[in-house]
């Protein structure tokens, strides 16, 4: 009897191989694909349904406004290209314009022809590019499109407003490409005396 004892008082070891589960956490789901014991079925929360519809139309919305964004890009890199082009050919349109004025006795003279030729042909190719000059003599200064290098009297141009250009204004598509520089009036000459 006191084997029998014995055996009821020690519980049998299992020398089987086990894998340690780990503490405090069960796993999701056991082998085999069954739900551990510990949970209950309510207690697991499922993932929302994705609205595939919404995604589907909220992408596309994105992809136009992309498509959208590299055109304005696009076209925008191709403006300053072009700006800076032809304001690289306006110092020469100013030569050409200054040589013609200087010349103004010689118009029948076959050079002063061709000049003027090659000066209108560049002045169409440039307005061609929607690049046109503004008159800003006789106007008030407009620091946006003018810049003031001096302010000499005029008999002729009341004070205050432009008298002379030393460069001329030049607009592109509605955007100033190069200012004017102007020389503004102080008023007559005889009045400041």
């Amino acid at each position: 009897m006191s084997e029998e004892l014995k055996e009821k008082e020690e519980p049998k070891k299992d020398d089987s191989p086990k894998a340690e589960e780990p503490k405090g956490e069960q796993p999701a789901e056991a082998k085999g694909g069954e739900k551990p014991a510990g949970k209950p079925a309510a207690a697991e929360k499922k993932p929302p349904e994705v609205d595939w519809k919404d995604r589907y139309t909220r992408l596309l919305a994105d992809f136009d406004n992309y498509k959208k964004r590299m055109v304005r890009e696009r076209d925008e890199t191709y403006g300053y290209a072009e700006s800076d082009v032809l304001k690289s050919v306006l110092p020469t349109v100013d030569n050409l314009a200054r040589a013609l004025a200087n010349a103004a006795d010689k118009a029948d003279d076959p050079f002063v022809k061709g000049v003027q030729l090659v000066y209108d042909t560049l002045l169409k190719s440039l307005k061609d590019r929607q690049a046109e000059p503004f008159d800003s003599i006789g106007k008030p200064l407009d620091t946006e499109r003018m810049e003031a290098v001096a302010t000499l009297p005029d008999d002729k141009v009341a004070e205050g407003l432009v008298s002379n250009e030393v460069k001329r204004g030049w607009m592109l598509k509605g955007k100033v490409l190069r200012v004017a520089q102007v020389v503004i009036s102080s008023g007559k000459a005889e009045e400041k005396k």
